[in-house]
């Protein structure tokens, strides 16, 4: 699954994956978990400005859901452009 999203005047791109890192105990079941990869570009650039992120829940936990990865990744992406480029729109 792949978003594209425009924010001010950045697009963030967020993928979702299956997290296949999770380690169970003895006698346990699978449960599929899901982490956001999160890319952030300049509008009109075709080079992101940093490598991909990935992102899971708190405590580093998979998302239960796409759905969750998703929009945690979203929010995630929006966050990162607050934080690091709202000086430059200021």
């Amino acid at each position: 699954m792949l978003r594209s999203y425009e924010y001010n005047g950045f697009t963030l791109e967020v993928s979702v994956e299956v997290d296949v890192s999770i380690q169970l105990g003895k006698g346990m079941q699978s449960v599929p978990g899901y982490v956001a990869v999160v890319r952030v570009f300049r509008d009109r650039s075709a080079v992101a400005i940093f490598s991909p992120l990935r992102f899971g829940e708190v405590r580093g936990r998979a998302f239960a859901t796409e759905a969750d990865a998703l929009m945690g990744g979203y929010s995630a992406a929006r966050k990162i452009v607050d934080d690091l480029f709202s000086h430059e729109r200021n």
